[in-house]
């Protein structure tokens, strides 16, 4: 007997071949959503897939900003996403108001901003950026450049250390890894000593120093792919463990808890809005659709095509 899950695939599978779409998803989505995609991948694959693909509809299944960028490489094609409620706290921490006036008062610096951002603050930045290729992109600035790097203070502040470069840093984080405790880290670190510690750069610096690995979702799925080691503790949200398992089936690999956690997880809920019946509504209505404003996409999609020319 197929099971309410297993119907809702079917249909999702009818749909998108009958409005000729592709789904793509982000590492931090419900499993049974990456099972179901054509193509999985963190915010710059998404970008690089975007920007190829001939598929007349996309379905974006991570946050609004992904939807966004989406739009803005792809004007001709339809854009939804399941939820419009599917925002970014590292996103809503830079007010593109705010962003412009910061820009505006520092005259003389080039502007990197993280992908994490609206469409709005990318209309006001030099170069788009994100976690996989910030530290390339930064590098191949001319020495002594000023440069402003908005909006994650964290990951701003890694690249800062890597490259040597004193950047000014918009003053955001993402609420997800922002609240990861490095002293749970060490306590399983205590309880798994053969354990390597895997970081996003978007987490504080105290977890970074104590990392085996810090990187991107798609650097640390490679680490982990390559690294001898059996045992991971995984600081960064926790649905890139599906990706991690399966890629790795004899490897263990165990989430990190966030301060208050009263379980060892760290979930982003907006990436968790995102379910198999809204994915069957959005491609059966042809809504939520993502809309960008003609003008602001315009000055939007140079800084993204730079990144993309830089990758």
């Amino acid at each position: 007997m197929e099971t309410p899950a297993q119907a809702l695939k079917d249909e999702i599978l009818r749909l998108k071949k009958e409005k000729g779409a592709l789904i793509m998803a982000h590492y931090y989505q419900r499993e049974e959503i990456q099972e179901i995609a054509d193509f999985i991948g963190d915010s710059l694959a998404l970008a690089q897939q975007a920007a190829k693909t001939d598929a007349p509809v996309i379905v974006m299944c991570g946050v609004h900003f992904m939807g966004e960028t989406a739009k803005i490489l792809c004007p001709d094609k339809t854009v939804l996403i399941p939820d419009a409620e599917a925002g970014c706290s590292l996103a809503d921490s830079c007010d593109p108001e705010e962003f412009a006036a910061f820009v505006a008062a520092h005259p003389g610096h080039t502007v990197v901003s993280y992908v994490n951002t609206s469409a709005a603050v990318k209309a006001h930045t030099d170069i788009v950026v994100t976690s996989g290729n910030a530290r390339r992109i930064v590098e191949s600035l001319p020495a002594g450049e000023k440069i402003i790097f908005g909006p994650d203070k964290n990951l701003g502040g890694y690249i800062s250390s890597v490259t040597g470069r004193d950047m000014l840093l918009w003053d955001g984080a993402c609420h997800v890894h922002d609240r990861f405790s490095l002293e749970k880290v060490l306590e399983m670190k205590k309880e798994h000593p053969g354990a390597k510690v895997l970081v996003h750069p978007e987490c504080r610096r105290p977890l970074q120093l104590v990392a085996d690995k810090v990187g991107s979702t798609a650097a640390l799925l490679e680490f982990a792919r390559t690294d001898p080691a059996e045992e991971y503790i995984v600081v960064t949200e926790s649905g890139i463990l599906f990706e991690m398992q399966k890629g790795c089936p004899g490897k263990r690999f165990l989430p990190a808890p966030a301060e208050d956690a009263g379980c060892r997880c760290n979930e982003c809920e907006f990436m968790k809005l995102n379910t198999l019946a809204k994915l069957r509504d959005c491609l059966r209505d042809g809504m939520p659709e993502v809309k960008v404003d003609p003008e602001t996409a315009a000055k939007a999609l140079r800084p993204i095509e730079r990144m993309l020319e830089l990758s």
